[in-house]
């Protein structure tokens, strides 16, 4: 479902990124983090393996299906950019779910998105506009794919509606057993 819901937000946030593009050069990439987030959102919602790179995926393969500007590059991006993402929580056990995994979660899909980028020819520049696009999109990335999810999740904690999506606790059992 947070795939669902991010697969429309992409498409959507199409229109950002298109308005954000002529402030200056690049300034296009300040946005670019919005299409981070889904997966690092995800794993701090869900906290299983594999959850940011699902999450990813298929926001990706919905926001292609509602005719990304992209085309089908948009699920080659949502795939790589999941599995960069995926790493970061990996790399942790899975243990941590902290706003500064979420967004080295962000920033590594960031670089998941600048070899895919290589590979299609669109980072086909100087060096300065390089260190430019790229510095920008890290800053985006883990500003939303950090930051901004998980301030959502904390929100979404207050509510409780977080509580019925995580594991059950030793705590809920017992009560079952009662």
């Amino acid at each position: 479902m947070i795939g669902v819901v991010f697969g429309v937000i992409f498409k959507m946030w199409e229109s950002v990124y298109s308005l954000a593009k002529p402030l200056f050069p690049q300034a296009g990439q300040l946005t670019y983090g919005m299409w981070f987030m889904a997966g690092p959102f995800a794993y701090l919602v869900i906290r299983k393996p594999g959850v940011c790179f699902l999450a990813s995926l298929a926001a990706a393969n919905l926001s292609a299906i509602l005719g990304s500007a992209w085309g089908l590059e948009t699920i080659v991006y949502g795939c790589v950019q999941g599995l960069a993402a995926e790493l970061a929580f990996a790399l942790t056990g899975y243990r941590k779910h902290s706003i500064v995994i979420a967004g080295i979660a962000g920033i590594l899909s960031a670089v998941g998105s600048f070899i895919i980028d290589l590979g299609y020819g669109y980072a086909d520049y100087e060096t300065w506009v390089l260190v430019l696009k790229y510095g920008l999109r890290v800053i985006s990335a883990f500003i939303f794919a950090g930051v901004f999810a998980g301030l959502l999740v904390r929100a979404l904690e207050v509510t409780g509606v977080t509580k019925s999506i995580r594991p059950v606790s030793k705590e809920d059992y017992a009560v079952l057993n009662q």
